[in-house]
């Protein structure tokens, strides 16, 4: 089995595998007698399309017999109130500087407690959909949540008998030292400071939500979190710790595998936040110039020793902004979320998308929407894009030089999306960097930078910046970055040497030539990159030091900047 479930006597006990304090907390909850097993997918449906509130629209679930459903299944809609997108402010992490983890245990267990009065679920999933690397993760969560547990159970792969035989014949992850990833959540939780409780712990300045995660141990306690998107990411937070742990680079991007005419392979891994472009470039057909192969959009690991990469999920998390009802891609929901209804003209139930109710509306799409799906990419991988919303950056510049290209990735620049809720008084429009376009990090960056260093440097595995944005207030269409990729898949890419800068090299793309010789061009150019210095000496004093970064990755960027003198 690639994760523990069961333990012979002599395992269990103290200092041993899957018995830490807050795990032994979390995990003794779902042995509760308030709780239900829910072991298919068609209770799953019963449950969340009974459970009130729900709509359940007249638009079929397209072939659902194929993946666990009845024949006659629907599209259901639920609606989570004001909050449509994620919290990153609640998350806690173990490990991190200023976890105080006794005192949220001490929350974990209080919100368990309060559990009892409630008739909770149990679910399971496996993340990561090959022999080589998979896990079992498994939901505990109440009643009146059956939405959340439905749409996990579709986001992640269900029990299914191929999948239950495959993880059978898996190989153990971590040499049978990872346990099975448990998470505990209450939606419903309001807490209260109670004798021997504090609340002070929480990041949450409300005190109304928590993302507790103990990744060491491979478990969650989600907290008055109503949004599926919180439990999705919480999921993918602890596989890819474990993926981190085992030698994986763990990525939050798309990736697909290009035939080209001579048949031969190129393997190319996008990477950036919601809303960046990574899920259209990841799914661009090309106008069929090649044969393609998707290995997901959003979540999948790098084998850093063969290059070889996993999906961890089998369906799509996408945004319905962009898909109008009626829109042919609609045919593969299977949930959807934040999203309105109405009827039309036969007086059938349909969804009401394009953002009009609110920000960030979603659905879970099925495998079956991009029919060149795969489950791995053996083909090692030939490049990393990291993509950026940076106006000083031209569409594509190719990075020289293992540490400039891993610290670019470390000090990628994005603009927030409406995925993401934020703080009260926190400015949605700046421009962040977030590593590697990934919040979910439960481990220290050194790792993530090692990781993506090593593929560069011993792997020889090309990197680029792409923007999607602005460049100096030009727009950057999709057409102009696909046909930049197009041209280095091709291999008719001609980049050269760029300004004064040693170790970038640049794609002269018309309509976006840098002017070196404008001096505000310039003097924007060198703050953006001052800007990326600034964040790795932020990194090395930040969290007492927890994120701090090797000294080639300093040096490397300083050059860049040095350079521009």
């Amino acid at each position: 089995m690639s994760t523990k479930s069961y333990y012979p006597i002599s395992e269990i006990g103290k200092d041993k595998v899957g018995f830490s304090k807050t795990r032994s907390i979390i995990e003794a909850a779902f042995y509760g007698n308030n709780v239900v097993k829910v072991n298919t997918l068609k209770e799953a449906y019963e449950l969340a399309k009974n459970s009130p509130g729900t709509i359940v629209t007249d638009m079929p679930v397209y072939r659902g017999e194929e993946f666990g459903l009845e024949k006659d299944a629907k599209v259901l809609l639920f609606n989570d109130g004001a909050i449509t997108g994620r919290y990153a402010t609640a998350r806690r992490i173990a490990g991190e500087p200023g976890v105080d983890c006794e005192a949220l245990d001490k929350v974990a267990m209080d919100a368990i407690y309060e559990s009892r009065w409630k008739t909770m679920y149990h679910a399971e999933v496996f993340v990561g959909l090959d022999p080589e690397f998979m896990v079992k993760a498994h939901l505990l969560i109440p009643e009146g949540e059956e939405n959340v547990m439905y749409n996990w159970m579709l986001n992640f792969q269900y029990m299914s008998d191929e999948y239950v035989k495959m993880y059978r014949d898996s190989r153990p992850v971590g040499d049978g030292k990872e346990a099975d990833i448990y998470i505990f959540s209450d939606p419903q939780w309001n807490g209260s400071d109670r004798p021997n409780v504090s609340l002070d712990c929480l990041s949450d300045p409300q005190k109304k939500t928590l993302c507790y995660f103990n990744t060491e141990t491979n478990c969650a306690c989600i907290l008055g979190m109503r949004y599926f998107g919180e439990h999705k990411k919480g999921t993918l937070t602890m596989a890819w710790a474990i993926a981190n742990r085992n030698g994986y680079a763990s990525c939050h991007g798309g990736q697909k595998e290009y035939t080209l005419a001579d048949g031969s392979k190129y393997v190319a891994s996008v990477y950036g936040l919601s809303g960046s472009g990574k899920s259209t470039l990841t799914h661009a057909k090309h106008g069929g110039k090649y044969e393609i192969k998707v290995l997901h959009d959003d979540a999948f690991i790098i084998n850093t020793d063969t290059c070889s990469s996993i999906a961890l999920e089998p369906t799509y998390f996408d945004k319905t902004a962009d898909y109008p009802t009626g829109c042919a891609d609609n045919k593969y929901l299977l949930t959807a979320q934040n999203c309105s209804a109405t009827l039309d003209e036969e007086g059938k139930i349909q969804l009401v998308t394009e953002d009009i109710r609110n920000g960030n509306g979603r659905a879970i799409k099925s495998k079956l929407w991009s029919p060149n799906r795969v489950d791995k990419i053996e083909a090692p991988v030939n490049a990393i894009f990291w993509i950026m919303k940076d106006p000083t950056i031209p569409p594509v510049v190719k990075l020289k030089g293992a540490s400039l290209a891993s610290v670019m990735g470390a000090t990628l620049a994005t603009k927030r999306s409406s995925a993401e809720r934020l703080a009260p008084g926190a400015d949605p429009n700046k421009l962040v960097v977030v590593p590697y376009a990934n919040p979910f990090r439960t481990y220290p960056l050194a790792h993530d930078y090692d990781k993506f260093k090593k593929l560069v440097e011993e792997k020889n595995v090309d990197c680029y910046i792409v923007n999607t944005g602005d460049f100096m207030g030009k727009k950057v269409k999709p057409s102009d970055t696909l046909g930049i990729l197009e041209a280095i898949v091709e291999g008719k890419a001609d980049f050269h040497k760029w300004g004064p800068f040693s170790d970038i090299e640049i794609l002269d793309w018309e309509g976006f030539v840098p002017d070196m010789n404008d001096p505000e061009y310039v003097t924007q150019l060198k703050a953006r990159m001052n800007d990326r210095v600034n964040e790795i000496k932020e990194f090395a004093v930040a969290k007492e030091g927890y994120d701090k970064l090797p000294d080639d990755a300093l040096a490397a960027i300083q050059k860049v900047v040095d350079e521009l003198k």
